[in-house]
């Protein structure tokens, strides 16, 4: 990236994080996926119970393998031969995790997160349960309202996640959503965009804890 988008991403950035501490988050920005993980391990004990929704940016950066590094208690809901019945397990446990990781499908200028699941237990565990959530979101995620938010996921995140899960909807075949309304969108069985949620404000100062990256990671 030039001097000068780097320059313009600063001051984005810069307002995204005054306004989500206004919102009661706290938030920070680190340039590399590098410095990325090693905030999370800032913010992480030794022998925390950790667990975390699927996301791409938190493979993508490394936040995954230093989660199963056997410093802490991770709940790994894709560990290798787990079964359904112990999926859901998992997910029921993760509500009472020491801390929550995730990314978000959007943030928003206005200091908002911006998430849309077909399972939910992500949107679930953001909303209520964990002590702490840890939401990591690279630049490409920096949104400037609640609109742009919309047509991001309806456009990119979700046709992308669709294609990457094998599912059956009209976005993995056509790139894009059936409509770009708020809850429309297809009937299908494995529609991944079911539940529509946006963080406004925290009711638990600092419970929130956002990452911005300066570099694109995840959908």
């Amino acid at each position: 990236m030039d001097q000068n988008r780097s320059a313009v991403l600063t001051m984005q950035i810069t307002r995204t994080i005054q306004k989500l501490e206004q919102n009661q988050m706290s938030a920070c920005f680190v340039s590399t996926r590098q410095q990325a993980v090693e905030k999370v391990k800032q913010l992480l004990n030794p022998g925390d119970t950790v667990a975390c929704g699927g996301s791409m940016t938190l493979e993508e950066c490394g936040v995954m393998e230093a989660l199963k590094s056997g410093e802490y208690r991770f709940l790994d809901r894709a560990a290798p031969g787990i079964t359904p019945e112990q999926r859901q397990e998992i997910y029921l446990r993760s509500f009472g995790a020491d801390t929550y990781l995730c990314s978000a499908n959007a943030v928003t200028e206005n200091g908002e997160l911006y998430n849309v699941d077909g399972n939910s237990n992500r949107v679930a565990a953001l909303m209520f349960g964990p002590k702490r959530v840890i939401v990591v979101a690279g630049y490409n995620k920096l949104v400037r309202n609640i609109q742009e938010a919309v047509l991001r996921v309806k456009r990119i995140a979700a046709p992308a996640n669709a294609i990457r899960l094998g599912c059956d909807t009209y976005c993995a075949k056509a790139g894009h959503c059936i409509s770009d309304e708020m809850g429309e969108g297809c009937r299908s069985k494995d529609r991944v965009c079911a539940n529509y949620v946006v963080t406004a404000q925290q009711r638990i100062k600092g419970r929130i804890h956002v990452i911005l990256v300066g570099e694109a990671l995840g959908y």
